[in-house]
């Protein structure tokens, strides 16, 4: 599979097609060797995306309005079934601890027995395989509950609590193959994953703001995504097109702020469902951004600017996943998986560019 996604049919030539093979002097690299150079290169990749995004924008003359926000959960290299949850390790490791116990005291009262098992020439220092294997499993118990205990703290230091109270809740997750995912509930069930965030312009589709993190609600993802945008592409988008799942009075609070007309979904809409028609007359005075913004979407001009939403933002997931076929990063860690998709951002907005010059 790793070589499927990212070895592209001029790889294939370098095996097939006599000029391809001359002009490489017949070297032919294969999966590891697209793994290594991509694990060697993650920065300069992110920064080769932000190199081509303004390039692109330059060669087009684009300059950034109107941009549609959107996120996707994307399947880490890691099962779902490798996590346990803060409750079951307790569990576990009260269980565990029970069976070398027990075993300890076997093999106190058989002496004779261990001889025969590991011969009269061991000193009796070698941990037998049974106390072996779950001493290592007691160790990484232990560091993964040290690990959602820090997520604990961290969470009630953001929330303004004390940090040295806070308790991990009895279901937090964690991965032992990639500890930096996180189970997520996506549009096929729940994933263990990443979520992807992409800022899309109108006119050709391209990419002008990409992020990945390990939350999976997207309400804390609209400032940094919008500062992603500012970074990689050098310009401040004018007007910013949101679903619902980035609604909250302090992200329409952020837009006022920066001057950014916002249209953001206050409510999940239903598929066919029409919005009913704006009320007459003026709102209280004392009514939330969130009501200000839910009346601003019923009027003409709000519900037809927030209707290109979807044929903006929602085609480029299609493409990158029905079209390119990628369902899954490949490496682990959540440094690596933002080089992995800033590839993958890169290549979108290559293709874009292709398009752009030669159709």
């Amino acid at each position: 599979m790793r070589g499927s996604v990212f070895l592209s049919p001029d790889s294939k030539r370098l095996a097939e097609d006599v000029a391809f093979r001359v002009l490489a002097a017949g070297n032919q690299p294969d999966f590891r060797t697209m793994s290594d150079f991509r694990k060697l290169h993650l920065k300069t990749l992110e920064e080769l995306f932000q190199q081509v995004l303004r390039l692109v924008l330059e060669m087009g003359a684009l300059k950034l309005g109107r941009v549609a926000l959107d996120g996707s959960k994307v399947k880490a290299n890691a099962s779902k079934h490798k996590a346990m949850s803060y409750g079951r390790m307790e569990e576990t490791e009260k269980r565990l601890q029970k069976e070398v116990q027990e075993l300890l005291k076997q093999a106190e009262a058989a002496d004779e027995e261990e001889d025969k098992r590991y011969g009269r020439e061991c000193q009796g220092e070698e941990l037998p395989e049974e106390l072996q294997r779950r001493e290592t499993r007691i160790a990484r118990i232990q560091e993964a509950k040290k690990a959602l205990k820090e997520r604990a703290r961290e969470k009630a230091e953001s929330e303004g609590k004390d940090r040295k109270e806070a308790q991990p809740e009895p279901k937090a997750q964690y991965n032992f193959t990639d500890p930096e995912s996180r189970i997520m509930k996506g549009p096929d069930g729940f994933v263990q994953g990443y979520n992807t965030q992409v800022a899309v312009e109108p006119v050709f589709q391209l990419i002008v703001g990409q992020t990945v993190t390990h939350a999976a609600n997207d309400k804390q993802q609209l400032v940094p995504l919008i500062e992603a945008i500012q970074e990689q592409s050098g310009q401040r988008p004018e007007e910013v097109l949101t679903d619902n799942g980035y609604c909250s009075e302090e992200n329409l609070k952020y837009l006022a702020k920066r001057r950014m007309e916002g249209f953001v979904a206050t409510e999940k809409q239903k598929h066919g469902e029409r919005n009913e028609p704006c009320k007459r007359g003026p709102l209280p005075e004392d009514a939330s951004r969130v009501e200000r913004m839910e009346r601003k979407l019923k009027t003409k001009v709000g519900a037809a600017v927030y209707a290109r939403r979807k044929c903006m933002v929602e085609p480029v997931f299609g493409q990158i996943k029905q079209a390119r076929g990628f369902r899954q990063f490949l490496m682990r860690g959540l440094e690596k998986v933002r080089g992995e998709w800033a590839l993958i951002c890169m290549t979108h907005n290559l293709l874009k560019f292709h398009k752009i010059c030669y159709e």
